[in-house]
């Protein structure tokens, strides 16, 4: 994308990137030009070939201006000798046109002095406001000193109040140039600043555009990472292998694995923490590939002492780890070099693709939650209140009817109660928009608190039983946190049940949640809460898990969740 901040600089500005031409060119090009009309004008007014050294000397001190715009003590230095040297020739040229008496020394010294003003405006551009005065002050000292000079050189009196005063002329006009081209500079970066909104709305509308031209039209970080690893299992074969992205605290979060099934209590499960003894962590820190020869799973079971070849590929993009892509054969020697470097090769280009997913996972969930929120103070500052008020009218309806009029006041009272229990299912609504997966707590802490408050409301014991050793992709734990509180939301308002089960188990990449109550079974929640059920099946695909609901003996119902493994139920099966 072409560069929309371009400086005008003569070569002291910064070196902007896109197509148009380059400020920094074009100030070359000026200085060059300047420097060759300087020559001339000096030869004009004094016939001396000698002269022209000093232009040869400017050319030299240019050179930083030109090859080294930005260096740190180059540049400044190259534009201080650009200074003096001006004073220097200046004195020089005056006093060599005075002898010759073609023009006077005023003029000779003008023909050198224009130059002045291109270190000055070039520090200016570089926003060196007080190298700039230094500058400045630097040329007067300098132009002042050569001047009392002038008059042993054999300058007349007359010639070297011409002098000065051709002197004082020009580092006026420079310095006022010097302030008008920063004050014109700070004007267009202004006017060129985009507003924080209109920004963020040009760079959504690229994203939105970049989105519908990817190839397969996804930016699913799992998507991307599964896709990766079909890649490299047409490459070689692979007979554990696994994609990991940074989950915050020192960790990694699996995106996409093979190889590694299991119930809860035989599966494997990858080492993902970044200050293990491990290649992972040593390919993280290194941004280098690791070959190791024992495995890299936190458990293994068999494979503790059996021979292993493991190859753990970074994925960078610029500077940045993005994740690791992780592959494990069974035997010594399974990746020689040139294996490996094909299989480098093909991960790297998944760099790029998989920041990308993953920055446009984080604000979309931005986005989500931030609507989510409007939503809630919406409601609650708009339905919810008009419903208080429209309870408190029919408490001070009922207050003020006869004793006598006992069914309509009857009557008022059952509607009481109605609104009552719209404005709870209301506020327990609002709770459930606003509750988010908090990066401290985790997913089972969000779900606890919901079940609690929610099972509260409705008078429903609740029972919880939770086990977290690990974070989960931000995205997958936002979908699992409204499974579950639409399965709790069903049970609470359809069930009639006594009693809720919460059950949660997370280990990454595995996870399992399961809601059961005790109340009037499959068929009438499934009429009740169709359309709750469709949404937490829906969800359930997008992170590429599987929604069960089955029944609960000896009553009530059961919904679980789970990605990457059994159910609790499917285990007793197994066994």
């Amino acid at each position: 994308m072409p560069s929309t901040a371009v400086e005008t600089t003569f070569g002291g500005g910064r070196r902007p990137s896109g197509q148009n031409i380059s400020a920094h060119t074009v100030g070359v090009a000026l200085r060059v030009t300047l420097l060759v009309l300087i020559a001339g004008l000096v030869y004009l007014a004094t016939g001396d070939p000698v002269q022209l050294t000093w232009i040869g000397l400017l050319a030299i001190a240019s050179i930083p201006a030109v090859f080294a715009p930005n260096q740190r003590f180059a540049a400044p230095l190259g534009r201080l000798a650009e200074v003096v040297l001006v004073g220097l020739a200046a004195s020089s040229v005056a006093v060599a046109a005075d002898a010759s008496g073609s023009v006077s020394s005023g003029v000779g010294a003008a023909a050198v002095l224009p130059f002045l003003a291109v270190p000055l405006t070039a520090a200016t551009f570089q926003e060196r406001p007080l190298e700039s005065a230094g500058l400045l002050s630097l040329a007067a000292t300098t132009l002042t000193v050569a001047g009392w000079f002038t008059k042993s050189a054999g300058m007349t009196q007359l010639g070297q109040v011409g002098y000065l005063g051709v002197c004082a002329q020009w580092l006026t006009l420079s310095a006022i140039g010097a302030i008008t081209a920063g004050a014109m500079q700070r004007a267009m970066l202004a006017r060129r600043a985009p507003q924080p909104y209109a920004e963020a709305t040009r760079l959504l509308t690229q994203l939105r555009q970049v989105a519908r031209q990817l190839p397969g039209a996804t930016l699913d970080p799992g998507s991307i990472a599964e896709h990766l690893l079909e890649e490299l299992r047409s490459i070689g074969r692979a007979d554990r292998s696994a994609v990991f992205a940074a989950s915050g605290g020192g960790r990694l979060e699996v995106l996409a694995q093979n190889g590694v099934e299991g119930d809860a209590s035989t599966r494997a499960v990858w080492e993902t923490h970044l200050d293990a003894d491990s290649a992972i962590a040593d390919a993280w820190a290194s941004q280098q590939p690791q070959v190791a020869g024992r495995t890299q799973l936190r458990t293994h079971g068999s494979l503790a002492n059996d021979p292993v070849s493991a190859l753990v590929v970074p994925l960078v993009a610029g500077v940045r780890t993005v994740g690791l892509v992780v592959l494990e054969r069974d035997g010594v020697g399974g990746y020689p070099p040139n294996l490996t470097n094909r299989i480098i090769s093909t991960a790297a280009p998944a760099a790029l693709r998989l920041e990308a997913a993953l920055l446009f996972d984080e604000v979309r969930s931005l986005a989500t939650n931030e609507e989510r929120q409007r939503l809630a103070r919406e409601i609650h500052d708009g339905v919810a209140q008009e419903l208080a008020m429209i309870g408190y009218g029919i408490d001070n309806a009922q207050a003020g009817l006869p004793d006598n009029v006992e069914q309509t006041a009857a009557d008022l009272q059952e509607l009481r109660g109605e609104v009552t229990r719209v404005i709870t299912e209301l506020r327990l609504s609002l709770f459930e928009l606003r509750t988010e997966v908090d990066r401290h707590g985790g997913l089972t802490a969000a779900i606890a608190e919901f079940a609690r408050i929610s099972g509260n409301q409705a008078g429903l014991k609740v029972h919880l039983s939770l086990d977290e050793t690990g974070r989960l992709p931000a995205s997958v734990e936002s979908e699992l946190l409204r499974i579950a509180q639409e399965a709790i939301t069903n049970a609470r308002k359809h069930a009639f049940a006594a009693n809720l089960w919460v059950v949660c188990s997370i280990d990454p990449p595995f996870a399992s949640i399961e809601v059961s109550d005790d109340g009037q079974g499959l068929s009438d929640q499934r009429n009740q809460g169709s359309y709750g059920l469709a949404i937490m099946a829906e969800r359930a695909e997008r992170i590429r898990g599987r929604l069960e609901i089955r029944p609960r003996e000896p009553s009530g119902t059961t919904v679980a969740v789970v990605i990457g493994g059994t159910t609790r139920q499917e285990t007793r099966t197994t066994r």
